[in-house]
């Protein structure tokens, strides 16, 4: 019975030195995810007339200064979604969003312009709807 006393004490000693690293490492994996940029899920619902037509979306988020942060291009053989989904990583603030619309039968893009207001909320919900020239 004696021989079994020392191996849990060893056993003891090598989780009580293990310990504070195990900590150490809880603690910065916690501080990365609390510190980190939010991934966003970013929706823009296509409303009204004239989407079906669409055949590219180039989608451009940029901060106040004109910095370029994300771009996005999809392509719609028959026309997109009643709703197209980004996941963005953006901090809170606020965001110009311009998506390029490309329709069938016609080289010019249509620019459409928008804010992005970035809270605590993971969601971000934005209409769109193409000028009425362009329908």
């Amino acid at each position: 019975m004696d021989a079994s006393a020392p191996r849990r004490d060893e056993r003891k000693s090598a989780l009580a030195k293990r310990l504070p690293l195990l900590l150490l490492a809880g603690l910065g994996l916690y501080l990365w995810q609390v510190t980190g940029t939010p991934e966003r899920d970013l929706a823009f619902q296509l409303s009204g007339p004239g989407w079906a037509s669409v055949r590219a979306v180039d989608l451009q988020i940029s901060d106040q200064e004109g910095q370029l942060l994300k771009r996005e291009e999809r392509f719609f053989p028959s026309g997109p979604p009643p709703e197209l989904n980004y996941k963005v990583d953006l901090p809170e603030g606020t965001w110009d969003a311009a998506l390029f619309v490309k329709r069938e039968g016609s080289d010019a893009r249509v620019r459409l312009e928008t804010l992005l207001v970035a809270g605590e909320d993971r969601y971000i919900v934005q209409q769109l709807q193409l000028p009425a020239a362009v329908r």
